[in-house]
């Protein structure tokens, strides 16, 4: 597989459904990766913009949460607690909790996620909560749907991170 100077896989021009929404998955995941790349962790920690509370490091950690949702919870049906535990959900950052801890997290999500969907078929379906299913107007999604879903958070957020990176020290692009 090709990749980006910064080593993003570049997702291939033909491909199978399966393969490509598969590789655009991966290439966004890395772009987040990216941007965090080469900080301190003060930087991390730096707020995008008043009022907001989003960073970096809380966007790594909102993936993980992300992640773990829509694969283990929706798709497979798995009660599991938050990554973080309930005290530390969305952006919200502990003292204690770097980006080493965060990505390793997030990581350890990707995997299981990969794991849980290895066998699947794109048209097997999910459970959504009800609270969910208010937003979608049917409590089943695809695992087709899953994975653009997956595909628009990371994109959107990754706009977020372009943001929040250019203003710590400037860098733009990726």
């Amino acid at each position: 597989m090709d990749t980006t100077p910064d080593g993003r896989p570049i997702p291939p021009a033909h491909a199978h459904e399966r393969a490509m929404l598969e590789a655009w998955l991966d290439f966004h995941r890395a772009t987040l990766a990216v941007k965090c790349s080469g900080l301190k962790d003060d930087q991390l920690r730096l707020a995008a913009a008043s009022p907001s509370s989003m960073t970096l490091l809380g966007l790594v950690q909102h993936a993980a949460e992300v992640e773990r949702n829509w694969f283990q919870r929706v798709f497979v049906g798995q009660d599991v607690p938050p990554v973080f535990g309930e005290s530390n959900l969305g952006f919200a950052l502990q003292p204690e909790r770097g980006l080493d801890e965060a990505m390793a997290a997030w990581q350890a999500e990707v995997a299981r996620g990969r794991e849980l969907i290895a066998d699947a078929s794109l048209d097997d379906s999910g459970r959504l909560s009800e609270q969910q299913a208010g937003h979608v107007r049917d409590q089943g999604v695809s695992l087709r749907w899953i994975m653009v879903h997956m595909i628009e958070e990371y994109a959107r957020h990754n706009g977020d991170a372009d943001l929040i990176r250019e203003q710590i020290d400037g860098a733009t692009g990726a």
